[in-house]
C-alpha cells in the first residue's frame, strides 16, 4: 500500500505545544522545525503512518497533562488532525 503524505497546516504554538509538551521524537518533530512558513502557518507533510503517530502521542499527553489549559490545547489539536487523518484513510478506502 503506498504511503500518501499529507499536507497539514499548523500555527506557530501548536508546533511549539508538539515539541514541548509531547514524548513524540525527533523523527515526527523535524518536519515541525524546518516546516515551510505560509503566512501564519506553517505547512509540512506527513504520512498518514506517521499522522497518526504524532496523534497518538498528543492523545497520550492531554489525558496525562494536569494543567487544564495543556489539556484543552491539546485535545483541540488532536481533534483538529485526526478529522484531517480521517478524510484521508477514506479517500485511501474509496481508491482501493
Amino acid at each position: 500500500m503506498e504511503m500518501n503524505e499529507v499536507e497539514i497546516k499548523f500555527m506557530p504554538e501548536e508546533r511549539d505545544f508538539i515539541i514541548d509538551h509531547t514524548f513524540a521524537g525527533p523523527d515526527l518533530t523535524k518536519r515541525l522545525q524546518i516546516a515551510e512558513v505560509r503566512g501564519k502557518h506553517l505547512i509540512t507533510k506527513y504520512s498518514t503512518y506517521d499522522l497518526e503517530e504524532l496523534i497518538g502521542y498528543i492523545a497520550a499527553e492531554a489525558n496525562h497533562t494536569d494543567d487544564k489549559s495543556i489539556q484543552k490545547k491539546l485535545d483541540r489539536l488532536y481533534e483538529r488532525l485526526d478529522r484531517i487523518l480521517e478524510k484521508e484513510l477514506e479517500k485511501v478506502i474509496d481508491n482501493e
